[in-house]
């Protein structure tokens, strides 16, 4: 009985500390349009506006991006693989400037996801 408790213990803690360390002290999820129009700029638009990841010769996030997406779900603008697609990022920011800090997180979502929520839909038609 001592053991089992003794494991149920084990296995409670550590996935509390496996959730403790999947939380960033200041970083929040941001989703919604990320759009890479052309190299070494891209930004992602959610219910606050524009928050500038990168600006070529300026301003660079640390973190990956754009997320991996599945066909379809990337729109293709301009030359070569730059355009925009739907995602949710896990951030840090800075508030004040609307700058993307660094990326902790990123994932594609369906393009629908980011028609469906009102405060994005009319964001789509700047992006083409």
């Amino acid at each position: 009985m001592i053991r089992h408790v003794l494991a149920t213990a084990a296995v409670v803690l550590s996935l509390g500390a496996g959730a403790a360390m999947a939380q960033q002290p200041g970083s929040e999820q941001r989703c919604g349009w990320l759009d890479n129009p052309t190299p070494g700029n891209a930004s992602l638009y959610d219910k606050d506006g524009e928050w500038t990841i990168a600006v070529q010769g300026g301003h660079q996030a640390k973190g990956d991006w754009p997320p991996p997406y599945k066909a379809g779900e990337w729109r293709k603008s301009g030359n070569g693989s730059y355009g925009y697609g739907c995602a949710c990022m896990t951030v840090k920011v800075d508030a004040e400037e609307k700058n993307v800090l660094e990326i902790v997180s990123a994932k594609a979502r369906p393009l629908s996801a980011c028609r469906k929520d009102k405060a994005l839909s009319a964001v789509e038609k700047q992006l083409h």
